[in-house]
This record gives structure tokens, C-alpha cells and sequence, in this order.
């Protein structure tokens, strides 16, 4: 038997320098920043960083224990997709009142109260940004949709264990909304354990 491969090295903060924007889009900026390694000596080196807003996702879940999601088209994937509901933070608008604020504008449900439950990187790699997860409880109708111009939806509500289900079969996609049912797995089977047997 081989033996363990020595420890490697905690990789090193790089030292942010000079940003340049290269493209301004209605949704994100792309910049040009240069990284420079502290202990390699060599010049700084461009990456593109994209500059977006933070994101909020609602985990929408009725008195009964169901999620309300949301299917829609998607530009990047030419799909559609099954989703939980979300969108962009406004500028100076809070985490929970923006996606409470999304919730009602997509599917016409209110809760009763909202927590966070996690904050994630959509992709580290090139994303500035962070997506906030958000339970709210006890989610009923409590009003209209009001879509954007080019939103169009399909709402279901759904057994949490269908939903899960899905989710590790490979029918739901989207990785966010993948991060949002693994936090939100254990406060579920916490709750709603005695249903479950």
C-alpha cells in the first residue's frame, strides 16, 4: 500500500491590484483585475472577474410542509427549468425583504417569516457576488403575480420529498437551487420528522 501523499501547502492570498472594465451589461459588469502571487515574484497577472449584484433565494414552504417553485425559460440554457423563486437585491435592500419582495412579485405567495439560512458563491472562480438563501414559512396566496416584461412562469406546489427527490435524480439543474435544498433538507426533516413515519 502506497502511503499518504505529504500535506501540500495553504495556498497564498493573492494581492489585488488594478481593475479595468472591460463590458457594462444591464445585469453584470465584466472586469479586467490583476492578481499578483505574494511569494512568486513574478508580475501580476489579469483574471476576469464578473461583477454582479447579490442574489436572493426563497425557499417558499406552506403550513402543510410543500414548496412553492416556479418553472420558467432560461436564456443561458435554452430550458426550461424548475426553480424555487428569487431575483437580484436592489441596491440598499436587505436580503430578506428582497426575496420576500420576489416571492410575492413571482408567484403571489406571502409567509409569515423569513430567515436566512445560508449565503453561498454562485461560482468563486468569476463571480463576485453572493446569493442569499432564504426560508419563509408558512407561505399562502396572498395576492397577484407581477412579472417583468419577458417573465413567464409556471407555479406548483410540492411535496418537499418529491421536490428532493427530483433534485437527486438530476430533474432539477440549477446548482443554486440545489445549494438552497441541501440547507434546507435538515430544517425540514427537523420539523416535519412525525410526518415522515
Amino acid at each position: 500500500m502506497n502511503p499518504p501523499p505529504a500535506p501540500s501547502p495553504r495556498p497564498a492570498l493573492w494581492t489585488t491590484g488594478p481593475r479595468r472594465r472591460l463590458l457594462q451589461t444591464p445585469i453584470f459588469g465584466v472586469d479586467a483585475v490583476t492578481f499578483t502571487h505574494p511569494r512568486r515574484g513574478s508580475p501580476g497577472r489579469e483574471f476576469v472577474v464578473i461583477e454582479a449584484p447579490d442574489w436572493g433565494i426563497a425557499l417558499p414552504v406552506t403550513p402543510e410542509g410543500e414548496l412553492v417553485l416556479v418553472r420558467q425559460f432560461r436564456f443561458g440554457s435554452a430550458e426550461l427549468s424548475w426553480e424555487l423563486p428569487g431575483g437580484v437585491i436592489e441596491p440598499g435592500e436587505s436580503p430578506l425583504v428582497a426575496t420576500q419582495r420576489e416571492l410575492r412579485e413571482e408567484t403571489g405567495y406571502a409567509g409569515r417569516t423569513a430567515r436566512l439560512l445560508g449565503r453561498v458563491r454562485p461560482n468563486p472562480a468569476i463571480f463576485s457576488n453572493h446569493c442569499h438563501i432564504v426560508l419563509v414559512e408558512d407561505v399562502v396566496p396572498a395576492g397577484a403575480v407581477a412579472w417583468d416584461q419577458h417573465e413567464e412562469m409556471e407555479i406548483r406546489v410540492r411535496p418537499v420529498q418529491e421536490v428532493l427527490a427530483e433534485a437527486r435524480q438530476g430533474t432539477i439543474t440549477h446548482a443554486l437551487m440545489l445549494n438552497a435544498l441541501f440547507l434546507l433538507e435538515p430544517w425540514w426533516r427537523e420539523r416535519f420528522a412525525t410526518r415522515l413515519t
